[in-house]
């Protein structure tokens, strides 16, 4: 086989396995046009409208259904900048900022000191908590994984659901790790968003019919670590990982004639489960 048919006609850097429905042209996922049947490149798209440019209803979409941009990474580029402005303003404030935005208090932090945090009202900490980091390593790792896995997934997806799969995989490792973690114990860090990125990315391959053994190996290595390293609150690698894979499935599995229906829901559906388990244990934890 050349090396021609396994890239991508626009983008030869890209190895894929998807060829155009019209023209059989090999396409990557920034290329790909959802059609009836299979997906067909721009190129095709805008032939068949008869103008030479596809009219808006029929512009190209990417494999979820968001539209083509210029920056594909864009998001991913604002969420990491977050992180590292975050990052540095806890290191500037000598934890005063972190005792403010972490899920649990400082002084819940200390066993029988009284309730403080999301138990109080203080749901923000839910997402404030995935965007906080102490330690070089902490945050190397996981800017590094975010800037290795969130372009691919930006760019297949379109940004708003590239960022709706981010919150939500976040929200969904501190809402299962204040439902079953000790009052005691930290929690903070982008690790839970960052192994929902990792289930998302496993669900786009599959999709795409794509080699998932590589991502595959780099997953049960990471849940390895994750449960045999100390220090490692799992409860939020879990729960980002389920709440990633989920929504993701029901990204690009989504039927076209209802997609944008079917995705909205999915996510409506997902922020309901995380609230109802915030609710039950805030219920468990006060009078």
């Amino acid at each position: 086989m050349s090396d021609q048919a396994v890239r991508c006609y626009r983008h030869p850097d890209r190895e894929t396995g998807i060829r155009c429905t019209r023209c059989e042209r090999p396409i990557c996922p920034e290329c790909m046009v959802s059609a009836s049947v299979g997906f067909q490149c721009p190129e095709c798209v805008s032939s068949g409208s008869g103008t030479g440019h596809a009219p808006r209803a029929n512009a190209p979409r990417t494999v979820a259904g968001g539209a083509h941009v210029d920056d594909p990474r864009l998001v991913t580029k604002v969420l990491l900048g977050i992180n590292v402005a975050v990052w540095i303003a806890v290191m500037v404030t000598d934890g005063i900022l972190l005792d403010s935005l972490e899920l649990f208090g400082r002084a819940a932090l200390t066993e029988g000191g009284p309730l403080e945090g999301v138990a109080e009202g203080q749901w923000y900490r839910l997402l404030t908590a995935t965007f906080l980091h102490q330690t070089p390593m902490h945050i190397a790792f996981n800017m590094l994984s975010l800037w290795w896995l969130g372009p691919p997934l930006e760019m297949a997806l379109g940004r708003a659901r590239f960022l709706a799969l981010y919150l939500l995989s976040g929200l969904g490792g501190s809402a299962l790790t204040y439902l079953v973690a000790p009052e005691n114990q930290p929690s903070l860090g982008a690790s839970g968003a960052i192994f929902g990125l990792l289930g998302a990315t496993a669900v786009l391959l599959r999709r795409l019919n794509y080699d998932m053994r590589p991502v595959i190996i780099l997953l049960v290595l990471n849940l390895i670590f994750t449960f045999t390293w100390s220090n490692i609150a799992w409860e939020a690698h879990v729960g980002g990982l389920v709440v990633g894979t989920l929504v993701a499935y029901g990204m690009v599995h989504a039927p076209r004639e209802k997609r944008v229906l079917v995705q909205r829901l999915t996510c409506a559906a997902a922020l309901l489960a995380i609230i109802v388990v915030v609710g039950v244990r805030t219920l468990q934890l006060t009078p």
